[in-house]
């Protein structure tokens, strides 16, 4: 059962009509006991760093959350700054990550940005995933996806980086540790590859 953490934050609905349309089981959870029979749990997110940590541990499913992804492994998918949720820190804000993936967060150097319009980083663009990765099965390399972001994710390890983008410089649009996944983009709004994406993740 794919399991949406509904904490406040994220483009819930969706993701809803995604799994619906592919006929794949698919839930909410908004209390710790919805997220008990999870199979596949997917964290979504926008907004600032500290205010979704936030809004994270008042909902009292993350006790829960670890308990499935740390002790139970099951697969966990982390969304835009859902993604940025995993590292240990961001330098947006003063809240501790969840630190489920070794790396801390950081705000793109405006500087390297050759555009007009230089934060957020905000639309279509490409991604290089490496070659043999579940998650990108189906997906070419340079297939584009839609971002809406100013931080990345700054992975200590660079065996768990497994997709990258360039803007300004390069980083990493994808991590993955055990059963751990981030994604920087949005695949509920990057159409047939987002779409692919959801549904490589449900079959992990």
């Amino acid at each position: 059962m794919i399991t949406i953490i509904d904490y406040g934050l994220g483009n819930i609905r969706a993701f809803l009509n995604v799994y619906e349309r592919l006929n794949i089981p698919v839930k909410v959870a908004r209390i710790p006991a919805e997220v008990k029979s999870a199979t596949r749990i997917i964290l979504p997110g926008v907004g600032s760093f500290d205010y979704a940590m936030r809004q994270l541990n008042k909902s009292g499913m993350r006790e829960q959350l670890e308990e499935c992804v740390l002790g139970d492994k099951v697969p966990v998918m982390g969304i835009c700054v859902g993604m940025q949720m995993l590292a240990k820190s961001s330098q947006e804000g003063t809240e501790p990550g969840l630190g489920w993936i070794d790396g801390r967060v950081y705000k793109f150097d405006s500087n390297l940005i050759p555009f007009k319009s230089r934060l957020p980083h905000m639309g279509w663009n490409t991604v290089d995933p490496k070659e043999n990765i579940s998650l990108f099965n189906g997906i070419e390399s340079q297939a584009r996806f839609y971002f809406l972001h100013s931080y990345y994710f700054d992975c200590e390890m660079d065996s768990q980086v497994i997709c990258v983008t360039h803007y300004g410089k390069t980083f990493a649009s994808a991590v993955n540790k055990e059963n751990v996944f981030g994604i920087q983009f949005h695949p509920e709004k990057s159409h047939s590859n987002g779409i692919r994406l959801l549904n490589n993740f449900s079959i992990l």
